[in-house]
């Protein structure tokens, strides 16, 4: 199988999703997984501000951005990610999914993706700035004064601006989207059971179609 995931790294759905993902996938060696780029809001951050307080006038008040993240602290736990939205900084991602772009031009773009998701959801790193992106991919071993000139340049802007017209042209309207084969569709964070049942059903389809 090839699943392509539209996601955005401080989709906190994103970062449970891919990381059932992978628990269905565990001792697959067939499938092929690549990430595509998503924004929830392309909407430029002028100023680093702390994400709850940039979510309040969103969810209507403090007491409802709690009410909110608390629900989806206790999913992510469960499949042990640790969500520290108190110190998360909102950022616009656009440059972010540049650099997973880069990234996966050495093998390493779920590695990016991930180190950028726990950057943002656990450690509180501006993934909107170019030093601590750079600084980032340096902690996966690849070359934090590379990564700092290509996030200068103009290179990857192209590769995102495709993938979110890909997502356009495809539907997909939230994310994790994960596209299987290019035909199939599943939405949303699902249950590991429940990607795995997904995927052996699509199996099945497909074995019976070329039979």
């Amino acid at each position: 199988m090839d699943i392509q995931v539209w996601a955005d790294v401080i989709c906190p759905w994103c970062y449970i999703g891919k990381r059932r993902l992978e628990e269905a996938l565990r001792g697959d060696s067939t499938t092929t997984v690549t990430y595509r780029a998503y924004q929830l809001d392309p909407s430029p951050v002028p100023q680093p501000m702390p994400l709850l307080q940039a979510l309040t006038p969103k969810f209507g008040g403090p007491d409802q951005v709690a009410q909110a993240w608390a629900h989806v602290r206790s999913f992510a736990a469960s499949d042990g990610l640790e969500l520290n939205f108190e110190r998360a900084v909102a950022a616009n991602t656009f440059d972010a999914h540049r650099l997973i772009a880069w990234a996966a031009e050495q093998g390493r773009q779920a590695a990016m993706l991930d180190a950028l998701q726990v950057a943002h959801f656990t450690d509180g790193v501006d993934v909107g700035s170019h030093p601590a992106l750079a600084r980032v991919a340096g902690t996966i071993g690849l070359d934090e004064p590379a990564a700092l000139a290509y996030l200068a340049s103009s290179d990857g802007v192209n590769a995102v601006r495709a993938d979110i017209m890909a997502a356009r042209d495809f539907g997909i309207t939230s994310v994790p989207t994960f596209v299987i084969d290019h035909k199939y569709a599943i939405q949303g964070a699902q249950e590991t059971s429940a990607l795995r049942d997904a995927f052996a059903e699509i199996r099945r389809r497909e074995s019976v179609d070329a039979g």
